[in-house]
């Protein structure tokens, strides 16, 4: 969604690079290119102005002009406001004191309410929260079926006691529906409100009727990132009639400009609290400001890729990986072991979702976007089409066993050999890294040893004695060592010291 803006600030910053100096003209030249990118990106006229004054104002100061790289200085105060325009610190759930807590969904039709109100079940139950959903949009016609579906996928409670389809009550179903969590123990009511195509009284009306019978802890507004401009005004409309205290952000993962939904932390003073980034139940966390503008600047996520880590793989299980690594050349690590790590990762959501949050990738996206996921899956079918002892053991792997495990797999016998060969190389570079020699071809790294080639470069340079080519060092040079040589020739050491000398005894008896 943010591609756009992400390539025209690269662009920008990019021209900076390598100038010792920045003159008014570049500041000015820069902040105009970042005008630009963000109104290309949708982001809304006060917001826009706002920034880039605050951007103007710093990069004129004493924090760029005295900066050792004014080009970096530059990055790093347009990162600052950029999280200050996404809302400053993360903002959390505010929980009650004597449950249950009350979370109330609003917003318009299409934005994808009761979709959201299964993902936010699913993320709270794995806080380890016992949530149940309501089903108060009893207007839409099968609102309350897909409710019911959306939270049986989650693995949570739903309250439905109405068929819906303009049957029903909704602001009793909500009253009911708190008293209902407390019988049943449930610490979480998610109150699923109806929508309109547009704002009108009637909408205004239902949702402030049920605020006021649940007096809900959080209100969210959930709104579609991809509806352009009328995402501020819509957030707006809902702030003075029906009020909320947070933003919830639906389908993230658009292609569509993203701007207008960046904006409404700025213009409406509530912070985005979650994002909604694909299609599955788990495509869906806590909204990070800083994060965010860190991809933007296409300096990844590794916190979020970290955590998705955390939730996936085991401290055992890589404490065991990591041993099998290190131990007889990662010999002990088998294609088994391989096909386990394959299969964690690809626990933790698409491959090419993965790698762009690696910092400096937005430079090969069109090579990330490419990436075809079935690829992992042919991998597995390869794998499992051998034998227990040639997975344990993948050099026995002949041209006829080769044939064999191409037809159970259904691929050609040059993917078979390119599956094992790769494996050894990369069995082979993860040991290294392992043991500690860091990446092969690669200069070592502080603290993580390796680069033989390069101590082998030191040996070499260390060969012989080179002579300077300044005439009058080298010539001071050559009077030095003719001064050694008659020394040791009148019977002196290197440095004129008399080889009979010997320290005072006192001296001997302090120094044993």
């Amino acid at each position: 969604m943010f591609d756009t803006l992400s390539d025209r600030l690269a662009a920008t910053f990019k021209s900076l690079r390598g100038k010792g100096r920045l003159s008014p003209e570049d500041i000015d030249a820069t902040a105009r290119e970042i005008r630009i990118a963000l109104l290309e990106a949708d982001v809304a006229l006060p917001v826009v102005r706002a920034f880039i004054a605050k951007v103007k104002e710093r990069a004129a100061g004493a924090e760029v002009s005295q900066a050792l790289n004014p080009a970096q200085q530059v990055i790093k105060i347009v990162n600052e406001e950029l999280i200050g325009i996404l809302g400053g610190e993360t903002r959390v759930l505010r929980f009650a004191k004597q449950p249950p807590t009350v979370i109330m969904l609003a917003g318009l039709q299409g934005a994808g309410k009761t979709t959201l109100a299964g993902k936010l079940g699913l993320w709270l139950k794995g806080q380890g929260h016992t949530p149940l959903l309501v089903a108060c949009d009893l207007q839409r016609p099968n609102a309350v079926t897909q409710l019911s579906v959306v939270a049986d996928r989650a693995g949570v409670a739903v309250y439905a006691p109405e068929p819906g389809n303009g049957v029903g009550d909704p602001v009793k179903v909500a009253k009911d529906s708190v008293e209902y969590a407390r019988t049943k123990q449930h610490d979480v009511v998610i109150v699923d409100t109806a929508g309109r195509l547009g704002i009108d009284e009637e909408l205004m009306k239902q949702a402030a009727d049920i605020r006021d019978a649940v007096s809900p802890d959080e209100v969210l507004f959930v709104v579609d990132a991809m509806i352009g401009q009328d995402a501020v005004n819509t957030a707006e409309a809902f702030r003075d009639g029906v009020g909320f205290d947070g933003v919830v952000l639906s389908k993230l993962d658009g292609d569509a400009r993203g701007g207008a939904a960046l904006s409404i932390a700025h213009v409406t003073g509530k912070q985005i609290m979650f994002a909604s980034n694909g299609e599955k139940l788990d495509e869906f966390d806590a909204f990070h400001p800083d994060r965010m503008a860190s991809r933007i600047l296409d300096m990844g996520d590794l916190l979020t890729l970290i955590e998705q880590a955390e939730k996936t793989f085991s401290q055992a299980e890589a404490e065991k990986m990591a041993s099998k690594l290190a131990s007889s050349k990662g010999k002990d690590f088998t294609l088994d072991d391989f096909l386990a790590q394959m299969e964690q990762v690809r626990k933790m959501g698409s491959i090419s979702k993965l790698l762009g949050m690696l910092p400096g990738t937005g430079q090969i996206k069109d090579q990330i976007n490419n990436i075809d996921e079935k690829d992992v899956d042919r991998t597995a079918a390869i794998i499992k089409s051998m034998t227990p002892g040639e997975r344990q053991d993948p050099v026995i792997i002949n041209g006829s066993r080769r044939a064999r495990i191409a037809r159970g797999s259904g691929v050609e016998v040059s993917a078979v050999k390119n599956l094992v060969e790769r494996f050894f190389d990369a069995r082979k570079m993860m040991s290294k890294m392992a043991q500690g020699g860091g990446m092969p071809g690669m200069p070592g790294i502080p603290g993580m040893g390796g680069g033989p080639g390069r101590a082998k470069k030191k040996t070499k340079q260390a060969k012989g004695k080179q002579r300077s080519g300044n005439p009058m060092k080298r010539k001071a040079e050559e009077q030095a060592a003719l001064a050694r040589r008659e020394e040791a020739a009148n019977g002196l050491p290197a440095g004129g010291q008399d080889k009979s000398f010997e320290l005072p005894d006192e001296f001997k008896k302090f120094m044993s």
